[in-house]
């Protein structure tokens, strides 16, 4: 799991589809979305933003 590296969503973006949260096994989302637990998520997965509908999800830690 990654400590530096986590899913951050753009507000401005967002549909609130809460495709992400469907998707993540992980739990590092909740409805609305949200992250709550940046700690699960697995460093360098991008499966939330690959399927994000409105291109909202970038990365904390990305350089």
């Amino acid at each position: 799991m990654a400590a530096n590296w986590y899913p951050v969503i753009d507000e401005a973006k967002c549909a609130r589809c809460n495709s992400c949260v469907d998707f993540c096994a992980h739990g590092v989302y909740e409805p609305g979305p949200k992250v709550v637990a940046p700690h699960a998520c697995v460093e360098f997965c991008r499966g939330c933003s690959k399927i994000c509908p409105s291109e909202a999800i970038s990365y904390y830690g990305d350089n």
